[in-house]
């Protein structure tokens, strides 16, 4: 019992030291790498100014009301009570937002990686000119008002004129004034517009993928191009996989422009309303900041909750 003692009495300086050890060694290995830290300084301060104090300015604010007139007032949890049990229109655009998020999320990825995949085997100026061609639609500003052309409600737009052409329909349809119709318009034109920045990620993620690999796979198995591609081409990936996946995942819960562009705002019956057009309307129209940021923070819970999501299913890739 003595000895037992003794040993614990030994043993509390060595554990008193500790926290001040790791203390030091942190300030060693702070100012060995001071050079990194400077030259990440600049961003990390702008960084932490506009995108880390909004948030948590704005997650503070959404428990309180507050009209830009008058000082915050702390109502607690009122904001998102009202939300989810009074706001019906709320109820509405996280429907479609979901239903956005559901539909193009995955389909412009897998459709990017295909279209990147398919490209990649192309010879070098025929793959210049296929990647700017798929890339030109999301950097093309207001490109999408050509839809406006398309499904125009006159006989003058296209796809009217097209069907009364073919004696499909008699007269035409107001395609983007009809609840039944406008939600898919917008889904379409979100589709036509998402192969961008993820399927530039996924050309140079193909375009730097390890050839020995591949050789040692054919020694090792592989049999044909589809098990390349899982157990070789995605694990390889997984960095540009994920990025595009952020990206995608932005794209689909940030829908907006888009909406209100083709369908108005607010667009018939709310048929193309979404969270975030729900959130121009509180926070830049009626000045309501406080229910405004609450709309905010479940936005940015989903896309963080779907993020994760997405992770863990990208970590699968391969096994």
């Amino acid at each position: 019992m003595q000895t037992d003692s003794v040993k614990q009495t030994m043993a509390l300086p060595a554990q008193l030291k500790k926290p001040s050890s790791r203390w030091a060694q942190l300030k060693r290995e702070l100012y060995r790498n001071r050079h990194y830290y400077i030259l990440m300084s600049p961003y990390m301060i702008l960084f932490f100014l506009f995108t880390v104090i909004p948030v948590v300015l704005s997650f503070l604010l959404s428990f309180f009301y507050f009209n830009m007139l008058e000082f915050p007032r702390f109502i607690g949890w009122d904001n998102y009570s009202r939300l989810f049990l009074n706001d019906d229109v709320f109820l509405i655009a996280l429907k479609n937002t979901l239903l956005f998020a559901v539909i193009t999320g995955p389909i412009s990825y897998i459709a990017c990686f295909i279209f990147a995949w398919i490209i990649n085997e192309l010879s070098p100026k025929i793959r210049a000119i296929m990647t700017l061609v798929f890339y030109a639609p999301s950097i093309s500003g207001n490109v999408f008002f050509i839809w406006l052309i398309v499904f125009s409600g006159d006989s003058y737009g296209y796809l009217n004129g097209f069907l009364m052409r073919l004696g499909i329909i008699l007269e035409p349809i107001q395609w983007l004034q009809n609840e039944d119709y406008v939600l898919t318009i917008v889904i379409i034109v979100q589709l036509w517009m998402s192969l961008g920045t993820s399927f530039l990620a996924f050309i140079a993620g193909l375009q730097n993928i390890d050839q020995t690999l591949i050789e040692a796979g054919s020694v090792d198995g592989i049999k044909n191009r589809w098990q390349e591609l899982w157990y070789i081409t995605l694990p390889s990936m997984r960095p540009q996989l994920m990025f595009g996946a952020v990206m995608q995942i932005t794209q689909a819960f940030a829908v907006a422009e888009i909406s209100i562009a083709l369908a108005g705002f607010p667009s018939v019956n709310y048929a193309a309303h979404t969270v975030v057009t729900h959130l121009i309307d509180y926070g830049t129209i009626r000045f309501e900041m406080g229910y405004a940021s609450a709309i905010a923070t479940v936005l940015f819970l989903l896309m963080v909750g779907t993020n994760k999501l997405t992770q863990k299913l990208l970590r699968k890739v391969g096994e």
